[in-house]
């Protein structure tokens, strides 16, 4: 198992320091957000995603994967019912997939909400059936650069779409893939109406990543929510992945939230 931090948490540091802090604190990989770049990962040139992975390694850390991949863009619809809409967002997709790979990353966070909600008229079914269409051909790309997506269930508060682990695997496991996957984040598992610790248990070996976070929108021990059953699901079912802190407050600033979020897990996790 291995620890990750999310990079917008380092509001206005420059990628290597942010890195730098990260390694020092005991992480061993940063999730990066492609917006903290630019607007758009097709905006971000080469030579730019050559220095953010180089960055990393001279830190001596590595990129875990991208989230907030629909963040801050516009045009961009997994289920719209406009075809021209999903074939942009197709493509756009598959570009992200390659960008995380051209990081050194290996899994692709799918949460954007605003950008899967389901509009008006359309229908539960064609929702699910156009997000595999949605993303067919990021897959298909994915599968080749061994880069996993990961469609992050989310707490209806948030969207319409995927608010449980259960919904959000009966859309990925139908496809067959090894790259489309789920993951699942104890903020979003706050919602759901069983104890996390139970949808743990039911996702065993069907999740590749792991958020840690709070319902309060704050870092793993930052609020109520108890990590020991969830340490010891995560370990009764195996998981070895990685273990992302994700936060969506900032009032404490970059430095303490990374580092007693670290500590918080150093001492549930016993390392």
């Amino acid at each position: 198992m291995r620890f990750a931090i999310c990079n917008e948490i380092f509001q206005g540091w420059d990628f290597e320091r942010a890195c730098a802090f990260a390694k020092q604190e005991g992480y061993d990989a940063v999730e990066v957000a492609p917006f903290t770049f630019g607007p758009l990962v097709t905006e971000i040139s080469g030579a730019r995603r050559r220095g953010i992975r180089d960055a990393a390694g001279r830190a001596g850390i590595e990129v875990s994967g991208i989230h907030w991949v629909l963040a801050h863009t516009e045009g961009f619809h997994v289920n719209h019912p406009d075809p021209g809409v999903r074939r942009r967002t197709s493509d756009y997709l598959r570009a992200a997939v390659e960008f995380c790979a051209e990081l050194g990353g290996r899994s692709m966070i799918f949460g954007s909400p605003q950008r899967r909600e389901v509009l008006p008229g359309v229908q539960p079914g064609d929702a699910v059936h156009w997000t595999r269409e949605t993303f067919a051909e990021a897959i298909r790309v994915a599968e080749g650069l061994d880069v996993t997506i990961c469609m992050e269930p989310l707490a209806p508060s948030e969207t319409n779409f995927l608010n449980t682990a259960a919904q959000a695997l009966a859309l990925t496991e139908p496809v067959g893939s090894r790259a489309f996957q789920i993951m699942l984040d104890v903020k979003a598992m706050c919602s759901e109406s069983k104890p996390i610790e139970a949808v743990i248990a039911e996702c065993r070996g069907r999740f590749a990543y792991f958020h840690a976070n709070d319902r309060n929108l704050k870092g793993p021990g930052f609020g109520d929510v108890d990590y020991g059953p969830i340490v010891d699901a995560l370990r009764s079912v195996g998981y070895d992945g990685t273990v992302s802190v994700e936060v969506f407050r900032f009032e404490e600033g970059p430095e303490v939230i990374a580092r007693q979020s670290r500590e918080y897990l150093r001492r549930q996790f016993g390392f």
